[in-house]
């Protein structure tokens, strides 16, 4: 068993494990590839059943959103390292090696989020966490290479390592034990800022999230 999984929440996502899966499996040998299917009523199991049956498959008896069936599949799931990932983002040559090693130098840190780029403008930030998030004063989240609507242009600015106040779930690397020991994603939330809820609770706790330009 590798100390680490990339687990994948699946939801009528066949499109996309068409298109992401072979490349994520590709550029993680470092890390078993997983994935949770929350009863997906497409083609998608019997898809990863005929192509990748070298995965494993956590079949969730109903559609849970993103907290919940994540929590739902991480339960099966006994690895040291969790990396969330959705199933519609590219991963590129050696990308969990920064990840690892930051993780394995840093027991304190609990979660970690890579840079995430655009991937129709591939010189720009992408929306979805950027460079690392954030809350305003008014208890706003953004992103650093994303405020509102505006995505920045990766000009190398963000190219250190800085602690963050969350991390998004588009791509979220967390200790396991420290995911099952704050009792995973709170489920009221169905999807969408559920990340930042957990990533203020593994604050609360004591730990810390940083973000990996790397």
């Amino acid at each position: 068993l590798k100390e680490t999984a990339v687990v994948i929440l699946n939801y009528n996502g066949l499109g996309f494990l068409k298109q992401f899966l072979p490349n994520v499996i590709e550029n993680s040998p470092e890390a078993d590839v997983i994935v949770i299917d929350n009863c997906s009523s497409d083609h998608s199991l019997a898809f990863l059943k005929d192509n990748f049956p070298q995965i494993q498959v956590i079949c969730n008896e109903e559609n849970f959103g993103f907290a919940g069936g994540y929590n739902h599949g991480l339960a099966h799931i006994l690895h040291k390292n969790y990396v969330l990932l959705n199933s519609d983002v590219e991963v590129t040559p050696n990308w969990l090696v920064p990840i690892l090693n930051r993780a394995a130098e840093n027991p304190n840190l609990a979660a970690i989020q890579p840079k995430i780029l655009d991937y129709n403008k591939r010189d720009h930030f992408e929306y979805a966490g950027a460079a690392g998030g954030f809350l305003d004063k008014y208890g706003y989240a953004f992103c650093r290479g994303r405020v509102f609507d505006t995505v920045e242009k990766d000009l190398g600015q963000y190219q250190t390592p800085t602690d963050i106040f969350w991390s998004t779930g588009a791509c979220f690397f967390i200790k396991s034990k420290v995911f099952k020991e704050l009792g995973g994603f709170d489920e009221r939330f169905f999807a969408h800022m559920e990340e930042i809820d957990l990533c203020w609770r593994i604050q609360n706790a004591g730990f810390g999230i940083q973000y990996e330009p790397n």
